[in-house]
């Protein structure tokens, strides 16, 4: 099979798909890889280091598309690659098409098998995929609401770790899971003060056990997340529907309960948003502001550090791109219940019920 990675165009998108390491294992296999010109310079990854890899370089993205069976990505694809798309081509990436209507219409006509990073799932809810960048997204929601809370920023002008005889910042996480743990862990070690809500006990319970009661949990409502925004200097959306749109948590009437220059960030924004004040932004100009309170949703958060990023993404993604270069995507899929209910879409059909419901379509099982 021929796996063909193309440059990322999503504006300030540094990531790739595959690192030269996975390159090796791939052609180690008998397949073909096909890397664009330049598309690991973000990464600091050299044409020079995917070719010592066994790496063909293409001049441009078409030419990779065209070429390929399998094209792993990052991100989904955009306006200018949707004439690449074709037939039977398997695009393996993050798609997070329950928001995105125009772009599930495009990959049904198109007729490819799009394989979602994020709907790869274990028969015990695990999302093998999507965890290391929910780790490096969580972490960064607190590195960058701590910036945007300076007064220079926009902020409030609160220091989250507080000095002696002074109080310190107050963190509100929505959600328990990747992110949200990943959140708690670096504003605890700044030194703030963390509640996380979420609406599974256990959950709360593992996290009370793993942070040893120094975080406050507590079972979400409407009636706790106000009384939560009240007190909070930063909020981390950290809701996660696994394939669907992420739940509107947030209405733009309790905006009003914050204080001015309090701090959102949407790290569920792929899926939508978590607020209804949420709207996607970029890297570039990642913030703007309702109702004096500062809203940070950048729908690719990891891709600011694609060094990271990167590796730990394709540590996770390479296993199942190895399994469909090797068996095909049927083949796969049928060895593989986890690959299967990644496919979202196959061949004209939606296969992601989740997607279905989100946007009022009908879909269809992929039988194995």
């Amino acid at each position: 099979m021929i796996i063909g990675v193309p440059k990322e165009i999503k504006e300030k998108e540094f990531r790739v798909g595959i690192v030269p390491s996975g390159v090796k294992a791939l052609v180690h296999a008998g397949h073909t890889v096909l890397i664009e010109n330049g598309a690991g310079s973000g990464s600091g990854i050299t044409d020079e280091q995917y070719s010592a890899a066994g790496a063909g370089l293409a001049a441009s993205a078409p030419e990779v598309w065209a070429k390929a069976d399998l094209v792993m990505k990052v991100k989904e694809p955009l306006p200018p690659e949707y004439p690449l798309l074709r037939p039977n081509l398997i695009l393996y990436t993050y798609l997070h098409l329950a928001p995105l209507p125009e772009l599930t219409q495009v990959l049904l006509d198109s007729r490819v098998i799009g394989v979602a990073y994020e709907t790869v799932r274990l028969d015990n809810g695990f999302l093998p995929l999507l965890t290391p960048m929910s780790q490096v997204a969580g972490r960064m929601a607190i590195q960058v609401g701590a910036h945007f809370l300076e007064k220079e920023a926009g902020g409030r002008g609160v220091l989250l770790a507080g000095v002696p005889g002074v109080a310190p910042g107050h963190v509100t996480i929505l959600g328990s899971g990747t992110v949200g743990t990943n959140a708690a862990q670096m504003a605890m070690g700044l030194g703030a003060e963390v509640t996380v809500l979420g609406r599974n006990l256990r959950r709360l319970a593992e996290l009370d056990d793993l942070f040893r009661g120094r975080l406050v949990t507590l079972a979400s409502s409407r009636h706790i997340i106000k009384e939560e925004l009240a007190k909070a200097d930063l909020v981390v959306g950290a809701v996660l529907a696994p394939g669907a749109r992420a739940p509107k948590l947030i209405s733009r009437a309790m905006l009003g309960l914050m204080r001015p220059g309090a701090v959102i960030v949407d790290v569920a924004i792929d899926q939508g948003g978590c607020t209804e004040t949420s709207r996607p932004t970029y890297h570039s100009d990642p913030v703007y502001t309702v109702d004096n309170i500062i809203h940070y949703c950048v729908a690719n958060m990891p891709g600011a550090v694609p060094r990271t990023s990167t590796f730990a993404l394709t540590n996770a993604t390479l296993p199942y791109a190895l399994a469909m270069a090797d068996k095909g995507i049927d083949g796969a899929m049928r060895d593989d219940r986890a690959l299967w209910r990644g496919v979202n879409v196959y061949k004209g059909k939606l296969a992601s019920r989740e997607v279905a419901q989100s946007q009022d379509r009908e879909w269809s099982e992929i039988s194995l």
